[in-house]
């Protein structure tokens, strides 16, 4: 399975162009119920708005939709779908309104002022990956947790919490192809003492940096 890039945190951006506004908000969704919720939000938000145009990525990629909603077919909904293929987004909505300026663009130029507004609107946005990763607490006694830390940061290893109590307790996130070799780094650093305990999976955020 490739990687799963998200909508993070949602973002908005407007463009102006031959006296037309163009206004892309993004949203974090992984369904289709909260996905329409935020364009009802939109519409009522915008009411007053000719266009209220989007598309929308959902379940980890699986579920794709768009919708033109009164402009000429394809030259809205199709330009904000390929905004977020391009980011690579698997869950993720852009909802674009337009204020119609009273100049016609023509099919070329609306697609092109959707597609610049998608694109506005993602880069006001917070993208991140998700990652499914597994989580492993590491109880050490306290004469071997300096040299375990520091292995551990040496090999950018996350270290999601630390405790303390009578021994020391790392909880650490790791990939799933790096699970068993770091378990048995581990042993083998602190020579068979460290307590090992795997937690499971988790899915977490990693946020992207900007490009």
């Amino acid at each position: 399975m490739g990687k799963r890039i998200v909508i993070m945190k949602g973002g908005a951006a407007e463009y102006a162009v031959q006296r037309s506004r163009f206004i892309a908000d993004t949203a974090a969704v992984r369904d289709e119920e909260t996905a329409q919720a935020f364009l009802q939000e939109i519409k009522k938000k915008y009411y007053d708005a000719r266009h209220h145009c989007y598309g929308w990525i959902l379940e980890g990629g699986r579920r794709k939709k768009s919708g033109d909603d009164g402009e000429p077919s394809g030259t809205a909904g199709a330009p904000i779908l390929t905004a977020l293929e391009r980011q690579g987004i698997t869950d993720g909505l852009i909802v674009v309104t337009r204020y119609f300026g009273g100049i016609k663009l023509g099919t070329g130029g609306l697609t092109r002022a959707y597609a610049h507004a998608a694109a506005q609107g993602l880069a006001a946005s917070t993208l991140a990956e998700l990652q499914t990763l597994r989580r492993v607490a590491v109880t050490v006694a306290y004469p071997l947790f300096s040299p375990l830390e520091n292995w551990l940061q040496k090999n950018e290893i996350r270290v999601a919490d630390k405790s303390y109590a009578e021994n020391v307790t790392l909880t650490l996130y790791l990939t799933p192809d790096a699970t068993e070799t770091v378990k048995k780094a581990v042993a083998d650093l602190t020579a068979g003492q460290a307590c090992l305990k795997d937690q499971g999976e988790i899915e977490t955020l990693v946020p992207l940096s900007p490009a």
